[in-house]
Formats: C-alpha cells, structure tokens, sequence
C-alpha cells in the first residue's frame, strides 16, 4: 500500500503540482473528459511516476465520492490538489455555481472526512475571487458554513443577484477562499492542513484559446500592465503549491495565495484600475 494523491482536473497546473508533490505516491487523477486524465496520466506515467486517470465529475457528489473509494483502494490518501474546474467563457452561470462553487466544497468535505493525519491539500481559485468588492460578513459566512446542500439555495446566488458569468465565477472564487477557512478547521480535526492558491493568467492551452477568442485583448492588456509584464506558467503556481505541501509549510492553513504578476494591485491601484 502506499500513500495516495487525489488530483482533480487534469490540466497544467494539476500536473506541474502533482509532478512537484508527488512523486513515490500512487496519484488518482480525476477529469470529467476521461480522455483528459488519462492522457496526463500516460504523460506523467513516462515520467516515472504511478498513477491513473478516471472520469470524475466535480458537480456530482456521487462522482467525487467515486474516486474517493477508488484512491482508498490503494492506502490512505494523504494529499489532494484540485485543479477542476470551468470559466466564465466557458460555462453558464448555472454550471459555473454547480462545479467551481459546490462541487468544491463537496470535495474539500469529503476528502477532509477520511485525509489521513499529516495530510495537506490545496484547492485552486483564482485572481478572480480578489477582484469582487467586499461582501457583509454575514454573507462571507454564508459562503464559508452553508451546509453544501444547501449552498445553491443561498439568496446571494439566486439568479436576479448575479450579473453575467463573471461575476458568477467572481462569487465562486471567493466561496473556494471562505470555505478553504472554513474546512482548515475541520481538517486540523484530523492533523490536515487545507490552503488555496488564485492564480492570475496562467499560460494553459485553455488560456491559449483566450487569448486568441473574443477576450483576447482583455487578457493581453492585463498581463502587459500588470507588475511583473507578463502571464505565468503552471511552475510558477507550483512553486507555491510546493511550499503548501511540504513540511516547509507546516504552520499554514486556511489561507489564500493570490499569484498573478500583481494584476490585482494594478486593478485596485494602478493601470488596470476600471475607469469609474
């Protein structure tokens, strides 16, 4: 038996994490399109590490209860990254809420129900969740402790409350944020820690295809006018994710870390900032 990683969408910044973290491991990788995980499955296989892909469905708790009992099959799962997840081009405003904002949160709640002591996971947000202006507390609380049953019920998330898909996704992201806050407790129940990372444009064929859509100039405007001039790569938010997971980063839990090239700043404070 050996220890097992959980990995949920199998795109670049998934695989740049799980190739940093986990190596000697037994790596579960979970994708809606099967084709997918098994394809980053075959790639980091010829790399020398152990894993396997499967269809998993993040909006399904059925799905991701599925790939639970499949990890346990081969020991105790002592890390997850979730890397799954749609955007706001991609998906409407309906599946963005069922697969970025509950389908998160069922995952952070089941896979905390069984990680092992001394288990780690991070979950990816995004920039996103930092560009919305603040809610009442009483409704970050809700994002944060709102059984996942009923989170989809929740007045901030009915229909005549959000604008477009964006802001759809806004909310999303910093539901991911609040209940990463929220379930580092219950995970510091069993000797886990639990973090986000909110990555800004991250160079992705999914951000390939941004970039060359109707968005295009959006995207390209926002990195060409950010701090750091430029996109990052799926290393980069690794490189973060490694500390995260690794006894180097033993004493965080239930935080944020926003990484995009201080495009967040410039939005606030600088070029990028909206005109009023």
């Amino acid at each position: 038996m050996k220890e097992v990683m959980i990995l949920t969408g199998a795109g670049q910044i998934g695989m740049a994490i799980a190739r940093r973290t986990g190596y000697g491991m037994k790596i579960i990788i979970g994708d809606k399109n099967p084709e997918n995980a098994n394809e980053i499955s075959k790639i980091m296989n010829e790399a020398g590490f152990d894993t396997i892909g499967m269809e998993m469905d993040l909006s399904s708790r059925a799905s991701i209860l599925k790939m639970i009992a499949q990890a346990q099959n081969y020991g105790s799962i002592t890390k997850m990254v979730n890397a799954a997840g749609v955007s706001p081009s991609q998906a409407s405003i309906e599946t963005i809420l069922r697969v970025d904002l509950y389908g998160t949160a069922v995952l952070l709640e089941e896979v905390g129900k069984i990680i092992a002591p001394g288990g780690v996971g991070v979950t990816i947000s995004s920039q996103s969740g930092h560009r919305m202006p603040a809610l009442a507390p009483e409704e970050d609380e809700q994002l944060a402790c709102t059984p996942t049953e009923e989170l989809l019920q929740l007045k901030m998330l009915q229909p005549g409350h959000i604008r477009d898909t964006l802001h759809a996704y806004q909310l999303a992201k910093r539901c991911n944020e609040k209940r990463v806050m929220a379930e580092s407790v219950r995970w510091g129940d069993k000797g886990a820690r639990i973090n986000s990372i909110s990555p800004g444009i991250i160079v992705t064929p999914l951000a390939l295809d941004e970039f060359n859509g109707p968005r295009g100039d959006f995207y390209k405007n926002m990195f060409a006018r950010c701090p750091a001039g430029r996109p990052g790569t799926a290393d980069e938010v690794a490189n973060v994710a490694e500390l995260l997971m690794s006894e180097k980063g033993s004493f965080i839990t239930g935080a944020d870390f926003l990484i995009d090239g201080g495009a967040t700043a410039s939005y606030f404070y600088g070029p990028l900032k909206p005109e009023a």
